[in-house]
C-alpha cells in the first residue's frame, strides 16, 4: 500500500544555480505539500552513508564529492501516492531522457548533476526521511 509521504533532496548544483525557489514552486504546483524542509550540508560521512548502497559501484568516489560541495535543501513532502508521483514529476535520471516539463529535464546538467534525488520507494522514503529529520514522526 502506498504512503502518502516522499522525501526529497534539491542536490549541490540546483542550490548552486539558484533553482531552490523554481524547484519548490513546481513541487507545490503539483500537488505536493512540504511538511519538513531544511537547507544544510552533508558531510563526507553524512554522503557515504546515505549512498552505502552504491558504494561498490564505480561512481561512489565522484557521488560523495559532489554530494559534499554545497547545500542541499533536504524535504518531506506529502500528497497521495507520493512516492510515485513525485518520481514522474522529477523524470528520469538522465535529463536528455526526461519528459519534457519534468524537473530533470528543466534543472539539471547530466546524469551525474541531476538536481534533485526522489525516493524510489516507501519504504527508502521513510529511510531517507529519518536520516535527514532524525527525531521527528514523519512516516
Amino acid at each position: 500500500m502506498a504512503t502518502n509521504r516522499t522525501f526529497t533532496m534539491l542536490k549541490p548544483d540546483a542550490v548552486e544555480k539558484g533553482h531552490i525557489g523554481a524547484i519548490l514552486e513546481k513541487i507545490s504546483a503539483s500537488g505536493f505539500r512540504i511538511v519538513a524542509m531544511k537547507l544544510t550540508q552533508m558531510t563526507r560521512t553524512d554522503a557515504e552513508t546515505f549512498y552505502a548502497i552504491h558504494k561498490e559501484r564505480p561512481f561512489f568516489g565522484d557521488l560523495v564529492e559532489y554530494m559534499t560541495r554545497g547545500p542541499i535543501v533536504a524535504a518531506i513532502l506529502e500528497k497521495d501516492n507520493a512516492v510515485e508521483d513525485f518520481r514522474t514529476l522529477i523524470g528520469a535520471t538522465n535529463p536528455e531522457e526526461a519528459a519534457e516539463g519534468t524537473i530533470r529535464k528543466l534543472y539539471a546538467a547530466s546524469i551525474g548533476e541531476n538536481a534533485v534525488h526522489g525516493s524510489d520507494s516507501d519504504d527508502n522514503a521513510a529511510i531517507e526521511g529519518a536520516f535527514h529529520f532524525s527525531g521527528r514522526d514523519i512516516f
